[in-house]
């Protein structure tokens, strides 16, 4: 007869729903921020979708090494036996085109992408993001890290594509982009291995790895607020 689960057992295992709840303000902050919400209702200042759009084809690019050192430490710290390997590979392989992607938009738009220059929220953030990327830090704290980043985008702009929003119908692909099902279950992919890590980690990796989701969750509202004219 299988052992019924403590409290504490049940809450590491779902402990990133544990910690949205916990965190709900910021993380309502950060995906449910006024420049989404310009987006979702149609009043976005295209100017700030132009900042947004250069200042994000910068920050993707750093994005790319940092997801290069978490496959890394998962080739390194992870059995595999949930398929980690696999769900990391495929993120990867659809950075080219997301890169790819910020280039066509940035030309669609007017957007010249060698004169952009990172601002300070933009690098703060990948500071961040480099600081991640050392040897010190675990698989455990880096992929809650990852997760946090890509739920965020796909949050934000699903919300945009909900019935009864009056997204411009020429923002509907950027939407689209990270809005879409298949997104999103690459998402809840990421957050089952978050989530496995999380249940057989130590309580100092926990502690680490719910420092760094609210690192990220600042860092986001930070960049909308970028995005909106912010410092």
């Amino acid at each position: 007869m299988q052992a019924k689960k403590t409290r504490e057992e049940v809450q590491k295992i779902n402990m990133i729903d544990t910690w949205l709840k916990k965190h709900r303000l910021i993380y309502f902050g950060a995906t449910r921020h006024p420049f989404i919400l310009s987006i979702r209702d149609g009043t976005v200042n295209l100017s700030s979708f132009k900042t947004w759009l250069g200042q994000d084809y910068i920050f993707v690019r750093a994005f790319v090494s940092f997801v290069a050192s978490v496959l890394i430490k998962a080739s390194k710290e992870s059995d595999d036996s949930g398929g980690d390997m696999e769900v990391l590979l495929g993120g990867m392989a659809a950075l080219n085109d997301e890169i790819q992607w910020f280039k066509i938009e940035a030309s669609k738009w007017g957007v010249q992408l060698s004169d952009i220059v990172p601002q300070k929220a933009n690098k703060d953030y990948c500071r961040f993001l480099e600081s991640l990327m050392s040897s010190e830090v675990k698989y455990t704290m880096a992929i809650t890290a990852f997760w946090a980043i890509e739920a965020v985008y796909q949050q934000s702009f699903a919300h945009c594509l909900e019935d009864g929003t009056n997204t411009p119908s020429d923002l509907q692909a950027t939407c689209q982009r990270w809005g879409n099902d298949g997104f999103g279950q690459y998402c809840h992919s990421l957050k089952q291995i978050v989530n496995r890590r999380l249940a057989k980690a130590s309580d100092d990796e926990i502690k680490k790895a719910e420092v760094a989701l609210l690192d990220v969750l600042e860092h986001e509202v930070e960049f909308w607020n970028m995005s909106c004219g912010g410092a």
